[in-house]
């Protein structure tokens, strides 16, 4: 092997990964093109070693996808796009660093369990308006409803749905922290919690947590940021 050629197996050591899993990524954009020796072997250089660590260090903060997608655009020659997807993910993570801020302003502000609670409008709120009102489609309310997310009552004459203003606080909770990536499951017993006023402790606990993994990503991000720009520096060939 030529000095500063390194063979499939080289990089993947460093890593914990498969030859075929470097292969792989190579087909796939995410390191560049590898030369061939006359017999067909692929020989890699540091440059796609840097590549393989800059895509490794952007999975956990960008995710798979979008790592794969700003390490394909960069070999491609279209580094402002990258750059783009990542301010588009620092951008989701801004969204969802506010949303977490909402919930914990909507825990500040629940309401007491003796205390009257108001109607949103007269006779309440049915699913459709609520629906289009926090960007749900009225199946996902109605799935939630059968996981005990919120429990609207039904209209005697109609029979339709009508959401309180207790209930709406319930979706729009539901709605935060299903951005947040709580499944129905872990969600459910936070909401009856709220709803039936017995204690803020695990909604408390769940909000720490999701602050802990925002800021996880956020340190993530800034990783893969620094192994991205270590390799924006190689020469390329």
């Amino acid at each position: 092997m030529p000095a500063g050629r390194l063979r499939p197996v080289d990089l993947a050591r460093e890593h914990g990964l498969s030859t075929q899993a470097v292969r792989n990524y190579e087909d796939a954009g995410i390191l560049p093109a590898a030369a061939r020796t006359e017999h067909g072997y692929r020989t890699y250089t540091g440059r796609h070693a840097q590549a393989l660590r800059a895509f490794l260090a952007l999975v956990p903060g960008h995710g798979h996808a979008t790592a794969t997608s700003i390490m394909r655009t960069v070999n491609e020659g279209a580094t402002e796009q990258a750059l783009r997807l990542i301010d588009e993910s620092h951008a989701q993570l801004l969204e969802d660093r506010r949303t977490l801020q909402a919930v914990e302003r909507a825990l500040r502000s629940l309401v007491p369990p003796d205390a009257p609670e108001p109607e949103p409008e007269p006779g309440g709120t049915f699913i459709g308006p609520l629906a289009r009102r926090l960007g749900l489609r009225p199946a996902t309310l109605r799935k939630w409803e059968q996981a005990g997310l919120v429990e609207p009552r039904r209209d005697p004459h109609t029979g339709y749905r009508v959401y309180s203003a207790a209930d709406v606080r319930d979706v729009r909770l539901a709605h935060q922290l299903r951005r947040g990536g709580y499944l129905l499951e872990q969600i459910a017993p936070l909401v009856r919690q709220v709803r039936a006023a017995g204690g803020l402790a695990p909604l408390e606990s769940a909000l720490h947590d999701w602050q802990a993994r925002l800021s996880a990503r956020g340190r993530a991000m800034l990783r893969g940021a620094a192994q991205l720009d270590t390799y924006l520096a190689e020469p390329t060939p």
